[in-house]
């Protein structure tokens, strides 16, 4: 099993999540999260005064899956999150030793 963390731009989380139920996801964790990267954050004017915004807004999606279907969830993400411009995101593929599911005490893949 894998942990899939991805960062994304907040408009593409809908095109992502839906990439993810066309290949089977049945559940993610969504949170809102603020970063930067290579970019920096940038400039912007506010009632007259130029300031940098150096955290910039994210979304992060994490899931865990099957060995299986990783490749698979990866490349949905990235088709479906992609815009070709800078502060499109990183997707990162975790290694899970273990799950449990609290509600059944069920183990592994079967409490994915």
């Amino acid at each position: 099993m894998k942990k899939i963390e991805a960062i994304i731009k907040p408009f593409k989380l809908d095109e992502v999540k839906e990439a993810l139920s066309a290949i089977g996801v049945q559940g993610m964790t969504v949170t809102e999260v603020k970063g930067f990267g290579r970019q920096k954050g940038h400039t912007e004017i506010y009632r007259g005064s130029e300031y940098t915004v150096e955290f910039l807004p994210k979304i992060k999606v994490e899931i865990v899956l099957a060995d299986t279907l990783i490749a698979q969830a990866v490349e949905a993400i990235v088709k479906a999150a992609k815009t070709g411009k800078i502060g499109d995101g990183k997707v990162f593929v975790l290694p899970i030793d273990d799950i449990v599911r609290i509600r059944t005490d069920e183990k592994g893949e079967a409490a994915v």
